[in-house]
């Protein structure tokens, strides 16, 4: 049997839809989800009157149950921040920069400048995944040029534990997502429809391929049954920003759809990247555009990239002066390797990676990958298949 909270955060997912500043102001002031929801669904006067006004054309849409059912005869779940999955790392550092009034994008898309209040997934851990992630997008109509490109980027990050997050849409996003899993790494496809959903039909067999392994997870803000339309896509495309420390743009003509993806990026706070193309052509004009504006890096490989978000996952956009001087090596850590270093035993007795990556919420392979970095900088030991601190970092 479904619990309720489950229910409550599942209708809430079908009667609002997207992100809802009265809702997320609802759920701030310490209004248990369960509560909020009986009051939508109930119309009780406490609620703020805007979140009633909002809620009133579907707050008896009372499809939970189903919408659940469905989900997990598909094999997925619905999360929250109930959930330890909750990329709560990722989301908090994106909206909370959005919230900052930093960005002149998100001030003229402030209504979606929001953080979702629920996820359908699909797949692998959402929160281990994004952990270290980098988004590739751009166009549809995708060249030879961009193929290549495309694939050496994805090649050149997997290498180094980064996953590659998408839409799923073809052209630039197809070629991604295919080759992150061909090269043994990791993806996350961010849809603009409930899950039930192919969209476009053509990537089913990807998106399946995606949904059935622990490296990819389908993601989506919309409960089952829900279709795509414009308006989705252009709200799906800031959490297509929001879940990496990064976007790149590879191949984006002067009004391509994916550069919403990148203002989004930089009004969230993160790295935006932009991939020159040919200049016999103008399937790049919308890149060299922000390359040359300054909104845009310009990259010309995975290493360019690596190098603007941090060898071992991305820095903090507003780091800490007394972190990036510090004398202390833990101090100078960077935020992936604080969370392995965290996670292993004060007293110094040893931990073995997978437990290590669950306490940390990364997969075990990012996990291995940063403490064979710590190892090579005195920072931690290894006896056999056991981690631990160095008795002076106790």
């Amino acid at each position: 049997m479904t619990n309720t909270r489950q229910m409550a955060w599942a209708y809430l997912s079908r009667v609002v839809e997207g992100p809802n500043a009265y809702l997320q102001e609802a759920l701030a002031a310490g209004h248990d989800v369960e509560k909020v929801a009986h009051g939508i669904k109930n119309r009780e006067a406490w609620l703020d009157p805007a979140l009633l006004k909002a809620t009133e054309s579907r707050f008896s849409w009372d499809t939970a149950q189903r919408d659940l059912d469905i989900i997990a005869k598909l094999g997925g779940r619905l999360i929250s921040t109930d959930d330890p999955e909750w990329p709560v790392e990722e989301l908090d550092h994106a909206f909370g920069f959005a919230a900052s009034g930093m960005s002149d994008h998100v001030r003229t898309y402030q209504d979606d400048a929001l953080p979702p209040h629920a996820l359908w997934v699909n797949g692998g851990n959402l929160r281990e995944l994004s952990a270290q992630s980098v988004t590739l997008v751009g166009t549809r109509a995708i060249s030879k040029y961009g193929t290549e490109v495309t694939a050496m980027f994805t090649q050149q990050l997997v290498a180094h534990q980064w996953t590659i997050v998408s839409g799923g849409a073809l052209g630039v996003d197809t070629v991604a997502h295919t080759e992150a899993l061909r090269s043994q790494g990791c993806t996350i496809a961010v849809a603009a429809c409930g899950l039930d959903r192919s969209y476009p039909a053509h990537n089913r067999e990807l998106f399946d391929h995606i949904s059935g392994s622990n490296r990819g997870v389908m993601v989506s803000e919309y409960p089952p049954g829900t279709t795509p339309q414009r308006h989705r896509f252009l709200t799906r495309n800031r959490l297509v920003a929001a879940l990496s420390q990064g976007t790149v743009v590879v191949e984006a003509a002067w009004r391509s759809g994916a550069l919403n993806t990148l203002s989004w990026c930089e009004g969230l706070g993160r790295v935006a990247m932009a991939v020159p193309g040919p200049v016999t052509t103008a399937g790049s004009l919308g890149c060299h555009e922000r390359i040359r504006n300054g909104s845009a890096q310009m990259v010309t490989s995975g290493d360019d990239v690596r190098s603007l978000l941090g060898a071992v996952g991305a820095l903090d956009v507003q780091e800490q002066y007394e972190i990036s001087f510090a004398a202390s090596p833990i101090q100078g850590l960077s935020r992936n390797e604080l969370r392995v270093f965290d996670a292993l035993d004060e007293a110094g007795r040893g931990r073995d990676a997978s437990r290590i990556a669950s306490d940390a919420g990364l997969t075990v392979a990012l996990t291995v990958h940063v403490l064979l970095d710590l190892h090579k900088r005195g920072i931690v030991s290894r006896e056999g298949t056991v981690w631990m601190r160095n008795k002076e970092n106790f």
